[in-house]
């Protein structure tokens, strides 16, 4: 038989091998086709953006979350003939915004500074291993040649 307990504003339920045992009594819920929290995407069926779809990260409901939305919204519903162009002001609003959070929001070219940086400290690993090991075969290459490479002192 299980038993509860309380503690604070946790409840802890500890089940025992024949809790388990028996099948469960759970009722699942249909779903709902237009709950607009479900993940439909980015876009959803009405046309309205979904807040809420992963593909978001997050950023939606971060510190700069209202600064994203309200830029978002305005290039989605924009109407320009260049898409968005009537939305500066909230894209800036929100670089602004992201600017104040650089762990949270990294600047792309930082990203790329980080990664050529990596690759070059690999690169250069590679290539002072690379010159060790080919230092090595050259000096014995060398001595090798010297070696085969001997004028002939007899005279015909």
């Amino acid at each position: 038989m299980s038993s509860v307990r309380e503690e604070g504003k946790d409840r802890i339920i500890f089940v025992t091998k024949e809790d388990h045992a028996t099948p469960s009594s759970a009722e699942l819920v249909e779903e709902d086709p237009n709950d607009p929290y479900e993940e439909q995407g980015l876009i959803l069926p009405s046309g309205e953006i979904n807040w809420n779809c992963p593909c978001l990260g997050g950023v939606a409901s971060g510190p700069c979350g209202t600064d994203f939305k309200d830029a978002f919204s305005c290039f989605h519903y924009s109407k320009e003939e260049v898409k968005g162009s009537e939305c500066l002001e909230q894209f800036r609003a929100m670089q602004e915004c992201m600017q104040q959070y650089p762990e949270l929001y990294p600047q792309e070219d930082e990203k790329v500074q980080e990664q050529e940086q990596s690759s070059e400290t690999k690169q250069t690993s590679q290539d002072s291993a690379s010159a060790e090991t080919s230092g090595a075969n050259s000096t014995s290459a060398t001595k090798q040649d010297s070696e085969t490479t001997q004028p002939s002192t007899e005279e015909s």
